[in-house]
């Protein structure tokens, strides 16, 4: 077996994939404004048209050739124009995902960071496309994926991600909250350090179905679920009624947090660090990372996009795979005395 270059010596810098993704949105102008920030002790190679995104840099400012960023040259179908969606061009944002995935296969690249995607595009398209979650799930397997936002110490996962809201109880089964939980369990531990993760679980009705009268869920999906984890080890509390486990006193109890549904735990989120919350993807082979909003197309071309959230999610990607390398050298150290 092969040795890739993520566990290669101390000193290695990781070497890290960019999708600039929606080509008619802010994610171009995005990539060019984090390499004129700086892009941290790694390697950022930037998968995108080149001349898109010298054209989007000088938009916000900044003279891309004159950054580090290393730009992995991929054609555009048709030319772009900013705030303008264009059809023809979804299978090269999908592309993007795509050479991204190739070279994390390859060990070329230790994890991907990506600018955001017009879902609806790429699904006009014929492309079967609910977010990049599901995408990159598909793509590295078809394990389950978990979505979960970072604010600073806060950390929300979904049970559901892009559905519509009558789906969602439908969507729900105590097998798969059970495998959800020992993902988070999982990667709580081995990519954050959490010794013994404390995860908060919401109920889907309000006040956690009170006993019934607002909904069976609770009683027979969601709170099974936490009794079948905590049996297995997974310190799962709930089913917590969503207005109670986000009040900031309630929150310091746990570690993290799982929602049932994308706007029951996002809105508080977003509300506690939009524009420096990052979006990462748990349960993959893979360690991947992203913005926590979409593609902005009324801000494209103007160069006033905020790039905090991108930069964020760029320097937990970096650590995420220091951490990851420093664990897994501690194994080896461990296993070979």
């Amino acid at each position: 077996m092969s040795t890739s270059k993520s566990e290669l010596g101390a000193g290695y810098r990781p070497r890290i994939a960019l999708t600039s993704g929606e080509p008619a949105g802010i994610g171009p102008e995005l990539c060019a404004q984090l390499a004129a920030r700086g892009l941290g002790d790694a390697d950022v190679i930037c998968l995108g048209d080149q001349d898109l995104l010298r054209q989007r840099a000088r938009c916000a400012g900044v003279e891309l050739d004159a950054t580090p960023l290393i730009v992995s040259h991929q054609p555009l179908a048709v030319p772009s124009v900013a705030g303008q969606l264009d059809v023809r061009n979804a299978g090269y944002v999908i592309s993007l995902l795509d050479h991204a995935l190739q070279g994390l296969a390859t060990g070329d690249y230790d994890a991907m960071v990506t600018a955001p995607v017009q879902k609806s595009v790429i699904a006009e398209s014929g492309v079967r496309f609910s977010g990049h979650t599901e995408y990159l799930a598909e793509k590295t397997g078809g394990q389950r994926s978990v979505m979960m936002l970072v604010a600073d110490e806060l950390k929300v996962a979904l049970a559901t991600t892009h559905l519509p809201l009558r789906q969602v109880p439908d969507a729900l089964s105590m097998p798969a909250l059970c495998e959800i939980l020992e993902i988070m369990n999982r990667d709580l531990k081995s990519l954050w350090g959490i010794s013994k993760p404390r995860i908060a679980v919401t109920g889907l009705n309000p006040h956690a179905g009170e006993n019934g009268l607002l909904g069976s869920e609770e009683q027979t999906v969601i709170g099974p679920a936490i009794e079948r984890a905590r049996t297995q080890g997974i310190d799962a509390f709930g089913p917590i009624p969503a207005d109670t486990a986000f009040v900031p006193r309630e929150m310091t109890k746990y570690d993290a947090i799982l929602a049932m549904y994308h706007d029951q735990g996002l809105p508080v989120l977003k509300h506690a660090g939009f524009g420096a919350a990052i979006n990462v993807t748990l349960g993959l082979p893979i360690i991947r990372t992203s913005v926590d909003h979409g593609t902005a197309l009324s801000l494209a071309g103007s160069g006033k996009a905020d790039v905090g959230s991108l930069a964020a999610a760029l320097d937990l990607a970096i650590d995420l795979v220091q951490r990851k390398r420093q664990i897994k050298s501690a194994h080896l150290k461990v296993d070979g005395r």
